[in-house]
């Protein structure tokens, strides 16, 4: 069975950092592309962003491209998404997500993790 958990989460002050992690069981990554995705309350769930199978292309929405960068250790089975120069906008869950897909600018999204809470105050 696959399973996707997200770690990191938690309350921080606007221009603070948190890191996200990604943990997969049940199968290697090592061939997929990964995606990290959000929902704040009110809003649609966003793509935020992407990394392929490599590690050698990436993809970050406008929102947080600059301010967040998404990573993977493939030999831990493990995708990051650090996450510097917070905003309150960024509040979200936040989720990992398994693509089988060798395209990043189309996502076809196989797994989701449970979600990690992020809050950013004021």
């Amino acid at each position: 069975q696959v399973h996707l958990a997200e770690s990191g989460g938690g309350l921080v002050q606007a221009g603070g950092s948190l890191r996200l992690s990604c943990a997969a069981s049940g199968l290697s990554i090592r061939t997929y592309a990964m995606h990290w995705f959000r929902q704040a309350p009110g809003k649609e769930r966003e793509r935020v962003a992407a990394i392929n199978w490599s590690g050698g292309s990436t993809y970050y929405a406008d929102s947080v491209k600059g301010r967040f960068t998404i990573s993977r250790d493939n030999a831990n089975n493990t995708v990051y998404l650090q996450m510097n120069s917070l905003k309150p906008e960024d509040t979200a869950v936040y989720y990992c997500a398994l693509d089988p897909s060798p395209v990043l600018r189309t996502p076809q999204i196989r797994y989701w993790g449970q979600g990690t809470q992020v809050i950013v105050s004021s």
